[in-house]
């Protein structure tokens, strides 16, 4: 049986989902962002009680399939911008999304738009922003390094796209000490 958990954007969430089906004494064939398979189908009863645990620990489980879609591309995104410490972005998310889940981008960007507010593109500059927080605040890159690997096409882009979603400059948020960064499963 496929599950499909709204919230999942990290290894951490990954770890905390198993446990709650440890402790349900749910066997778990595989778990990445998003997707639970299980060795099982699941009663109601069961699948309430999953629902409930997973509630109190800050997940959703989705049982609409345009949802499910959705927490999907969610999903991908974010484990192509926030991955891997070695990747540089220079990505067609569009194409990278449609390949990946074998949809039309037009109906998945219309989809997205519906059941989030806000298009794919804005959703990529918000995680790619959260990621450049991040980056600046482990002080390991400078600027030009960090708009390299985010796939902007120069430092001013980034600047100004920064600048547009957090209010300040790139440079002002690294010199302040009360770093405000967002949840993922937020944005």
């Amino acid at each position: 049986m496929k599950l499909f958990v709204k919230n999942m954007v990290c290894n951490r969430c990954v770890m905390v989902v198993n446990q709650v089906l440890k402790q349900l004494e749910i066997n778990p064939l595989s778990i990445k962002l998003g997707e639970v398979d299980i060795d099982k189908d699941l009663s109601d009863d069961e699948l309430n009680v999953l629902r409930d645990k997973l509630e109190e620990v800050g997940f959703e489980l989705l049982d609409d399939r345009k949802q499910q879609l959705v927490e999907k591309v969610k999903n991908l995104l974010i484990g192509q911008i926030h991955g891997s410490e070695d990747i540089v972005m220079k990505i067609n998310f569009s194409a990278f999304l449609q390949e990946a889940l074998r949809i039309d981008y037009s109906y998945l960007s219309a989809l997205f738009s519906q059941t989030e507010g806000i298009t794919i593109e804005q959703f990529v500059i918000l995680q790619r922003i959260e990621r450049a927080k991040e980056l600046l605040i482990y002080n390991e890159f400078t600027l030009s390094e960090i708009a390299y690997k985010l796939g902007y096409s120069s430092v001013q882009h980034l600047s100004t796209q920064f600048k547009k979603v957090t209010g300040l400059t790139p440079s002002h948020f690294k010199s302040i000490k009360a770093y405000r960064r967002s949840p993922l499963d937020g944005l």
